[in-house]
């Protein structure tokens, strides 16, 4: 072939490439009708015109606690949870790289020799250098485009995944931290009663020694001490595996203060939350958790695969070439006029696979189906955790200023009954009744206000928040 004939056929082939590399069999993607209700139950939230949705709030503004966030950005930074999700991140846009390299040539620089006898007796030598693209693939019918497609999704959904594991791992943090809190108090509690229940018990003690009291009220009296007693002690266990737990959320023991306590609080009273977060519609809500983007590209990641799947029913067109120079001695591989080039197309038609492509495009397809079952389950889901956080707020405050008041009533009723134990006008087992009765009451105090705190936490991971940053901020700081 001439040179003017081999520039026409160049030119031929681009040109058909041209058209043909714009051929797609990928699916039109629509994004699947969301299935749950357009309202949250109970009806619309009243909104604050101007205030941020939760999802656009950093974790530094809704967390004001210092203590809190310095456990949290000592989890960021290691956590190893997180730290897998960056590297999967990194691992996704290295095979994105792979797949998006499978479109262009690989060229390299090759050398070959072989040495055959021939009729004559003697033995033909022949010998290569020069420049080798090997079986590339040229891309008519977008199978290559397709992987791409799906690769990139693929990356995409690992970036979606370690903001929702961030978003875990801060709600994770916030609720063992008051956790921890509330086992502060709760220990302090029941020390208390302790102290008060033993101080009853040596009354009750020097009272049967004196005639006054029957053996009966001391016998209470020292059941109810080593009851408290047993608290005390369930409640130190379940101090240290709290304290555990967070120390594996943050990757690290967590500061401890002089007294041996881990992070120093104030209190579940005094601990510092946002309370009001905007909500908004479900729709709106939801576009911003990015556990759900990351089903969504999922769900990108296998419609594109059809596409690739679609593709291998139709020829698979390669090329083999090289340019070079050749000869039949080494010496002469570099010596002017030895210079040659290849040209070798090769296309396959599939005709007979005993079904396998056919099983490759059901196979593609079901996978679609699945990711679209899982991204709606994602939705729902989601839509149940701000359900069911709307729910606690709208019921949690009520329900500790009532158990608060109950307290404060059992505390007055414990004080007077008392008095009247010590003056002989009632009974012991009033004075114990009201013991028990005081002491429960505290209790469910500290247990429903660390609900309600947890359930601001909750509400705040539901509607997304947790994975922005402030400007000054980055994630890059986080090393893997």
């Amino acid at each position: 072939m001439n040179k003017p004939r081999l520039q026409k056929a160049a030119v031929a082939a681009a040109a058909a490439l041209a058209v043909l590399s714009g051929c797609s069999f990928i699916p039109k993607y629509e994004r699947p009708a969301a299935p749950v209700a357009s309202q949250w139950p109970g009806g619309p939230v009243t909104e604050v015109p101007g205030q941020k949705a939760a999802a656009d709030v950093p974790w530094q503004d809704f967390f004001t606690d210092p203590r809190l966030q310095q456990l949290i950005a000592a989890a960021l930074a290691n956590n190893r949870d997180l730290r897998v999700a960056v590297l999967n991140i990194e691992q996704a846009r290295a095979q994105y790289q792979i797949t998006r390299a499978d479109q262009f040539p690989t060229v390299g620089i090759g050398a070959s020799g072989s040495r055959t006898p021939n009729t004559s007796g003697g033995i033909t030598s022949a010998y290569t250098a020069g420049f080798t693209v090997s079986a590339w693939e040229l891309d008519f019918f977008g199978r290559i485009q397709s992987l791409k497609e799906s690769a990139l999704a693929e990356y995409l959904a690992t970036e979606e995944g370690r903001k929702a594991t961030q978003i875990s791992l801060i709600a994770s943090v916030a609720n063992a931290y008051l956790n921890l809190l509330a086992d502060d108090e709760l220990l302090a509690i029941t020390r208390q009663t302790l102290v008060t229940r033993e101080d009853s018990g040596k009354l009750s003690q020097l009272r049967f020694d004196n005639g006054v009291a029957s053996e009966l009220d001391v016998r209470q009296a020292q059941s109810l001490t080593e009851q408290a007693r047993a608290t005390l002690a369930q409640q130190l266990r379940q101090r240290a595996l709290d304290v555990n737990a967070l120390t594996l959320l943050v990757g690290q023991p967590p500061t401890m203060n002089d007294t041996g306590a881990a992070v120093a609080g104030t209190g579940l009273a005094s601990t510092l939350v946002m309370t009001d977060l905007p909500v908004g519609l479900p729709s709106e809500v939801l576009i911003n958790r990015p556990d759900i983007r990351q089903a969504e590209q999922v769900l990108l990641a296998n419609n594109a695969n059809i596409g690739a799947a679609r593709a291998n029913f139709f020829p698979k067109v390669s090329l083999t070439a090289g340019a070079g120079t050749g000869g039949a001695h080494l010496s002469d591989l570099f010596k002017s006029g030895s210079y040659g080039w290849t040209f070798a197309p090769q296309i396959v038609l599939p005709i007979f696979d005993a079904g396998r492509n056919q099983a490759g495009l059901d196979s593609a397809r079901a996978g679609r189906d699945i990711a679209q079952a899982q991204y709606e389950k994602a939705i729902q889901t989601a839509f149940r955790e701000v359900a069911d956080a709307l729910a606690g707020r709208a019921t949690l405050g009520e329900q500790l200023r009532a158990q608060q008041a109950q307290a404060d009533a059992e505390s007055v009723r414990f004080k007077l009954s008392d008095l009247r134990y010590k003056n002989g006008v009632a009974s012991y087992l009033d004075l114990l009744d009201a013991q028990r009765s005081l002491f429960t009451a505290q209790q469910a105090v500290v247990q429903i206000r660390l609900l309600q705190l947890q359930n601001q936490v909750l509400l705040y991971k539901a509607l997304g928040g947790g994975w922005t940053e402030p400007a000054k901020a980055s994630t890059a700081s986080i090393k893997p």
